[in-house]
């Protein structure tokens, strides 16, 4: 199965930046983007991609120790940027992003001594991906309406292993679904 961990902002926060979305899809040239639904809204801290069903246990397992040594932490949505010359338009975070680079690179070691291939370490950089383009495209005017943009912090209190399935009917315009399949609780080792 397709998997990777996750922080999932509260559903008050994303309803704030669903309406700051809302702003963005009325800019010219819009339609241009493919638009992340709500439900796909997080902020991915390792992508483990194609993962052997008898490996998840162990991953869920490693998972959730990495969570227990993570003390929750505060964390908002904030502005925004782009990747690869405007093929990705995300919101940015912020708040206390050493530790949530830390719960990163936990989510990545657990999943290197579970034995998912992670390729090579790359820096971690938090974001929330809003849109996506198939060619490059001036996301300029969009960057800088999210400029202003901050959301309610919370506090961070679990990560979140998440299946990610596919669209496989080639309708246009399908999202992914994305399903829970486990969660750790940070600092519940005390």
């Amino acid at each position: 199965m397709r998997l990777f961990a996750a922080v999932l902002p509260p559903e008050d926060v994303v309803a704030a930046l669903a309406a700051e979305v809302a702003a963005l899809r009325r800019l010219p040239g819009a339609d241009r983007l493919r638009w992340t639904g709500r439900p796909g809204w997080h902020l991915t801290l390792a992508f483990y991609g194609e993962v052997d069903d008898d490996v998840v246990p162990d991953l869920s397992a490693r998972l959730e120790r990495a969570a227990h040594r993570t003390a929750p932490f505060e964390l908002a949505l904030r502005g925004g940027g782009h990747f690869g010359h405007g093929r990705a338009l995300w919101a940015g975070a912020d708040g206390d992003l050493a530790t949530l680079r830390l719960l990163a690179d936990r989510a990545e070691s657990a999943a290197r001594k579970a034995g998912v291939p992670m390729g090579q370490h790359r820096r971690y950089h938090p974001h929330l991906t809003l849109a996506r383009g198939r060619e490059a495209y001036d996301v300029g005017p969009y960057v800088d309406a999210l400029a202003g943009f901050t959301g309610r912090a919370w506090t961070v209190t679990d990560l979140a292993l998440v299946r990610s399935n596919l669209p496989r009917s080639g309708v246009p315009g399908e999202q992914p679904r994305y399903e829970t399949v486990a969660r750790g609780t940070l600092g519940a080792a005390g």
